[in-house]
């Protein structure tokens, strides 16, 4: 199995770059893992709904630029739907049977996904009605990405 993480914005934290090896270097046995981290656009705090829409549509490019044509694309969006561990492992499994060999996972930056990342995704997967920062997310994913490899594998580690 092929993952990729696509993610806007540069992780500058120590602690999530120490946590991001780990699980990066623990997945490395399950699946061969491709990130991708795209520079954020920069923009000032208070934008209009119209500045909006055009940095994430400058960023919704870069993602779609960087996604393959063959890999089942799975965007992070607050409206998507919430799975536990166990569904998000079945979901991973299922996949990998149904010829899906390659799956990509998309983090937007601070404003979210542009409507043209959201409409080539094949599906839209929510980790809560909360709000991360999007370098968190990376991290999250990544160990609930490698909690399914577990699962799927029956091996100790999810309970």
């Amino acid at each position: 199995m092929n993952i990729s993480i696509i993610s806007v914005g540069k992780l500058k934290e120590k602690y999530l770059k120490l946590g991001i090896e780990e699980f990066t270097k623990r997945l490395s046995k399950y699946c061969k893992l491709d990130m991708i981290e795209l520079d954020d656009e920069k923009c000032p705090e208070n934008l209009s709904e119209k500045d909006m829409l055009i940095v994430k549509d400058k960023e919704g490019k870069k993602i779609l630029s960087k996604i393959k044509n063959n890999s089942y694309v799975i965007a992070l969006a607050i409206d998507g739907k919430n799975l536990s561990s166990e569904e998000l492992a079945d979901t991973i499994s299922k996949l990998g049977v149904r010829g899906h060999s390659h799956i990509t996972f998309i983090i937007g930056g601070s404003l979210g996904l542009s409507d043209e990342v959201l409409k080539r995704s094949d599906y839209k997967l929510s980790f809560s009605k909360m709000t991360f920062p999007h370098q968190m997310m990376k991290l999250i994913l990544l160990e609930q990405v490698y909690r399914a490899f577990r699962i799927n594998n029956n091996e100790p580690y999810h309970k």
